[in-house]
């Protein structure tokens, strides 16, 4: 009987641990994976003496722990290139949400459209990042704001894992906005997804984590806090979009709560860096969302560098201001717009992405003991997977040692 199910030989390894080389780099190595993990690793020189059931040479290409999209809005029904239109036009998100556009439009869309339907259009996307060595995905709801459709996209997106064999964790984000039907009534909307839409979310197993939009066109910092303390009381992690448009304080918000993550950040004072430091809260940074709302104010990269805040990058897949299915695009729009390096991007859409799901315990670096979510590139150095824009160099995906 074989010790090992697997082997890879002659191959360079990006293992993106933070403790050793750049890019925790492993030239002329090995790699063995049993039972879905990673077994053993290192110099070719040094690997043991073991017959493994399949022995697969490499030629020289680089492994890299599989990527890993933190932050998406997946699962939704309709497109807004409309809207996209209107802000090449002139018109501000703002002004397009305060007209009806925006997140509800979204909404009306998904609220309107089958289960059948919704997966089959979020199946392609999400299969566009599978196809760029994406193994894990994180999903929100929120374009449904009432108890069936919400509930509806967080299954949909659990079912993406089984149909695609990735691993996706679902977040439930209900407070994305104020629908319709409780304008004015900001209050009665907070108490009917606190009391009546997340414990059933929670009870069906759909709830991996809770989100909320803090601004000022969807939620004050007030109306998150109770938000967040019924998930607390429920015992399910939170994340929080924080101070995109502006400084809401919501970074400083998401710190108090020992958020797993505050994304977007544009706007966030010093204040807010040293909150997410103490904390332990990873800052998602997502470059889409920027370059598609033509924004100008960068998020503090250089604050939370010097502060040691861990920067995770996604894509923010979502219809309104982040039409993107890449997360190379996002990495390599990371380095160009935010001027994060090669290495922090990867390092970004892995290692410290894990950290904003709370998975680092079990992928986002490639160590013996760890899932064998594996990703083989057929590149020169991995400086190249935020260098090239639209050259797809993934060779092969293993997810949980599987190919």
């Amino acid at each position: 009987m074989s010790e090992w199910d697997l082997l890879l030989t002659d191959v360079n390894i990006a293992t993106m641990r933070a403790d050793g080389e750049s890019y925790g780099a492993m030239p002329d190595a090995a790699l063995a994976i049993l039972d879905g993990k990673i077994a053993w690793l290192g110099p070719a020189s040094d690997c043991p003496d073991v017959t493994p059931a399949e022995k697969r040479p490499l030629n020289g290409r680089w492994l890299t722990p599989a990527l890993i999209d933190c932050h998406t809005h997946l699962v939704f029904a309709g497109n807004r290139a409309i809207e996209f239109e209107a802000r090449l036009n002139g018109a501000t998100y703002e002004q397009i949400a305060a007209a009806g556009g925006g997140i509800m439009s979204t909404v009306r869309a998904t609220r309107d459209t089958s289960e059948t339907t919704l997966s089959d259009s979020s199946l392609q996307r999400a299969l566009s990042l599978r196809r760029e060595g994406v193994a894990t995905i994180e999903i929100k709801s929120g374009y449904g704001l009432d108890l069936d459709t919400e509930l509806r996209m967080l299954a949909v997106g659990k079912a993406i894992a089984d149909e695609l064999n990735l691993s996706v964790t679902t977040t439930f984000l209900g407070m994305h906005t104020i629908p319709p039907e409780y304008s004015g009534r900001n209050q009665d909307y907070v108490r009917f997804v606190c009391d009546e839409v997340l414990p059933v979310a929670h009870e069906r197993g759909l709830a991996d984590a809770v989100d909320g939009y803090c601004e000022s066109i969807a939620f004050s910092p007030a109306e998150i806090s109770t938000l967040f303390e019924r998930a607390t009381k429920l015992g399910i992690p939170v994340k929080l979009h924080a101070d995109q448009l502006s400084d809401t304080g919501s970074a400083e918000l998401a710190a108090n709560f020992s958020a797993l993550s505050a994304d977007h950040l544009e706007y966030t004072s010093e204040q807010g860096v040293l909150a997410l430091a103490k904390a332990g809260t990873v800052a998602v940074l997502l470059p889409g969302a920027f370059l598609t709302l033509r924004e100008t104010q960068r998020p503090p990269v250089d604050a939370l560098r010097h502060h040691g805040v861990p920067i995770a990058v996604a894509t923010d897949c979502n219809p309104g201001t982040s039409p993107l299915c890449s997360l190379r695009s996002a990495m390599s729009l990371a380095s160009t717009l935010f001027r994060l390096t090669p290495e922090e991007c990867l390092a970004g859409a892995t290692r410290e992405a894990a950290k904003a799901l709370g998975m680092s315990n079990d992928r986002g670096t490639l160590e013996v003991g760890k899932r064998a979510d594996i990703a083989v590139w057929d590149i020169g150095h991995p400086s190249e997977l935020s260098y090239w824009m639209g050259l797809n160099t993934l060779e092969s995906l293993y997810v949980n040692g599987k190919n």
